[in-house]
C-alpha cells in the first residue's frame, strides 16, 4: 500500500508533492503560451497520472476537445515510461470545434517516477538488508513475502509491502521490464515466482539466490515440466557480482545492489542525439508571447 494517499480534488501542487513522494510517474500540464481568447490563462497548470491502472487528473486547463486531446498525449508518454518534454502548439479553432478561435502552446513534462521496478520477493536477513540499501535508490520496491512478521514495522517510502499467500497476483501486476529478485523462505516457493517471471517475458532482470546445485534442480523441474532447456537462460543463479564476495546477508546483499546498478546502467542511452526540447518547438511559443505582450501595449496606451 501507499504510504498514504490524496484526494483527487486536491491542489496540482499537492498531486505533484505526493506523486514525487511515493516514486510515481506523472506528466505535468502547462500552458506556455496564449493568444487570442483561450478558456484558460498562460501559466495555468494540470498533473495526469496513472494511479494502478487508473488514469486520475488534476486540475484542468480549459476542458472540451483541446484539453482530451493533450491528455491523450499524456497518457502516451506515461505509457513510454520515461523523462521527456513535449510542446505541442495548439488552434483552438476549426480543428477542434471549439468556439474559442485562439491559439496556445501546452509544454508536457513527463516524470518517470521511478528509475527501475523492482520486485523483491522474501524478506528474511538478506531481503531485509537490500531492502535497505534499495531504499537509497531512485527505484519504486514492490517487497513480498507472506509472512508479516519478518517485515519492518515501517517501509521506506519507494517501498510497497505487499503480505500475500498467491505471489501470482504480484507478478501478474508488474510492469514490464521489471526486476526480479528472487530470495523466499522455501525452495518451491521461489520455482513459482521464477516460472511466473519467465511467463510473462518482459523482464529486464531475473536474479535467483542459491547454488548452482539448487539452479540445476531448477533446470531439471523446468524440462519435467515440458520447457526447453533454453527457456530459464534469462535467470542469474547465484544472483550477484562474483567479484563482490562474503556470505553475511548486507555483503550478498551489497553484491546483488551492484549488479543491479551495473545492469540498469548498462542498458542506458549513451548517443549524442539532442534530448529535450529543439528551437524548432520553443520558436511559436515565443512568437506568441512576443504578440501578447505587444497586443498588452497597445491597449495600455489606448
Amino acid at each position: 500500500m501507499l504510504n498514504d494517499t490524496i484526494d483527487a480534488k486536491s491542489e496540482w501542487q499537492q498531486a505533484v508533492a505526493w506523486l514525487a513522494k511515493n516514486h510515481l510517474p506523472y506528466v505535468l500540464l502547462t500552458l506556455l503560451g496564449v493568444q487570442g481568447s483561450t478558456p484558460r490563462d498562460n501559466g495555468t497548470k494540470m498533473v495526469i497520472a496513472d494511479l494502478n491502472g487508473e488514469q486520475v487528473v488534476w486540475g484542468t486547463i480549459g476542458g472540451g476537445r483541446f484539453e482530451f486531446k493533450v491528455t491523450d498525449m499524456a497518457r502516451q508518454m506515461l505509457n513510454e515510461g520515461r523523462f521527456s518534454q513535449h510542446i505541442e502548439h495548439v488552434p483552438l479553432g476549426a480543428n477542434l470545434g471549439q468556439c474559442c478561435g485562439g491559439r496556445t502552446s501546452v509544454l508536457l513534462e513527463s516524470f518517470a517516477g521511478a528509475e527501475m521496478t523492482i520486485a523483491l520477493f522474501g524478506a528474511g536477513h538478506v531481503g531485509r538488508a537490500l531492502a535497505n540499501i534499495l531504499s537509497e535508490l531512485p527505484c519504486r520496491l514492490h517487497w513480498v513475502d507472506s509472512r508479516a512478521s519478518e517485515f519492518p514495522e515501517v517501509v521506506a517510502s519507494n517501498t510497497i509491502k505487499h503480505v500475500v499467500d498467491d505471489i501470482k497476483q504480484v507478478v501478474a501486476k508488474l510492469p514490464a521490464q521489471s526486476y526480479y529478485l528472487v530470495m523466499t523462505h522455501e525452495h518451491a516457493l521461489d520455482f513459482e515466482v521464477i516460472e511466473q517471471a519467465l511467463k510473462r517475458e518482459d523482464a529486464r532482470y531475473i536474479g535467483l539466490i542459491g547454488s548452482q546445485t539448487k539452479w540445476r534442480r531448477f533446470q531439471r523441474r523446468f524440462t519435467d515440466h515440458g520447457y526447453h532447456p533454453s527457456w530459464s537462460k534469462p535467470v542469474n543463479c547465484p544472483i550477484g557480482l562474483s567479484q563482490v564476495p562474503g556470505k553475511r546477508p548486507m555483503e550478498v546483499a551489497v553484491s546483488i545492489a551492484a549488479q543491479l546498478i551495473a545492469e540498469h546502467h548498462s542498458s542506458k542511452d549513451s548517443s549524442n542525439q539532442q534530448k529535450g526540447i529543439s528551437w524548432r518547438d520553443l520558436k511559436p511559443v515565443s512568437e506568441q508571447l512576443d504578440e501578447a505582450f505587444a497586443e498588452a501595449k497597445l491597449l495600455e496606451y489606448s
